[in-house]
C-alpha cells in the first residue's frame, strides 16, 4: 500500500471512531430517533473539509453503517413492515450520514465555505429524515397535526437544528485556532 493512500485512510478511521463515540453523548433523545449530540457529526465534516468530498463520503458511509449497527434493534423495535425497515435504514442512515461527507464541498473558500459547507450537509442529511418522516413515520403523527410533512420537519427540526448550530459553532471556533488552520490546510 502507497503511504499516499495510508494517511487519509488513518485519518479516516481516526474521524469515524470519534465521530462515533460523540455520538453518545447525547445532551437529549426523541422517542423515535434523532438526538442532539456532542458535536458527532463535526469529525466526519472536517474530513471532508480537509481530505475532500471522496474521503469524506468514504468518512460518512462507514459511519452510516456503524450508526445503523448501533440503532439496529431500537429501529426493528418499532413494529415497521419490511419495507418501511428498508426505507428507513436507507434514508435515516444510510443517506442521512453519508451527505455529511459532502461538507468539503467548498473547501477552497476559507472559513465562510467551510460553514457553508456543513450547513449544506447538515441540510441535506435534515431533507433525508424529513422525506423518511413524511413517507414512513407519518402513522405515529399525533392527531392534532394535518400534515406528515409540516410535522416531519417540526420534529426532525427539533434535533437538527440545534445540531447545526453546535456544529458551525464549534467548526468555526477549531478553524479560528492559527495551529488548527496549518494543520488543516485551510486558507
Amino acid at each position: 500500500m502507497k503511504n499516499k493512500a495510508l494517511y487519509p485512510m488513518m485519518e479516516c478511521t481516526i474521524m469515524v471512531a470519534l465521530a462515533t463515540g460523540l455520538s453518545f453523548l447525547t445532551l437529549f433523545k426523541l422517542p423515535l430517533g434523532g438526538s442532539v449530540t456532542v458535536l458527532s457529526m463535526l469529525p466526519i465534516c472536517m474530513l471532508s473539509i480537509r481530505r475532500g468530498l471522496k474521503w469524506g463520503l468514504i468518512g460518512g458511509f462507514i459511519y452510516s453503517v456503524i450508526q445503523l449497527l448501533i440503532d439496529l434493534s431500537a429501529v426493528l423495535s418499532w413494529g415497521l413492515t419490511p419495507a418501511a425497515v428498508a426505507g428507513c435504514f436507507i434514508l435515516d442512515y444510510i443517506v442521512a450520514f453519508t451527505v455529511l461527507g459532502l461538507a468539503g464541498v467548498f473547501r477552497k473558500h476559507g472559513k465562510v465555505g467551510m460553514i457553508l459547507g456543513i450547513c449544506l450537509a447538515l441540510a441535506l442529511r435534515f431533507c433525508a429524515h424529513v422525506l423518511s418522516g413524511t413517507i414512513i413515520f407519518d402513522v405515529w403523527m399525533p392527531e392534532e397535526w394535518s400534515s406528515p410533512f409540516i410535522y416531519s420537519i417540526c420534529y426532525n427540526g427539533s434535533f437538527m437544528l440545534p445540531e447545526l448550530i453546535l456544529t458551525c459553532a464549534a467548526a468555526f471556533a477549531l478553524v479560528s485556532i492559527p495551529q488548527i488552520v496549518s494543520v488543516k490546510r485551510i486558507r
